[in-house]
């Protein structure tokens, strides 16, 4: 995958990583190795990846920003009404 293809994709418009995989027709851990060496590769570049992480519906619960995928269940309430992170990419300011 070219990842300034990606870089597009995602510049000023939040996307999960579900919705890049269906819009790339490939796997969603494809996309995600992909998306990780592109955010470490974001530090010698004028942007940087402003990423909004999962939370559970049910109880409030914040999953960290490194998680790309949505988990599977709130590790607080065990509930699996869970939004998906979303990813996006914009200039430093």
């Amino acid at each position: 995958m070219y990842r300034k293809g990606l870089m597009e994709l995602l510049q000023d418009r939040p996307t999960s990583l579900q919705e890049l995989a269906q819009l790339l027709a490939v796997h969603p851990k494809e996309v995600e190795d992909d998306l990780q060496h592109l955010i470490k590769s974001l530090r010698h570049r004028p942007y940087r990846a402003v990423i909004t992480p999962a939370t559970c519906k049910k109880c409030g619960f914040v999953f960290h920003k490194d998680k790309l995928h949505k988990p599977g269940k709130c590790p607080a309430c065990r509930g699996t009404w869970i939004s998906q992170p979303l990813i996006r990419i914009e200039e430093r300011r």
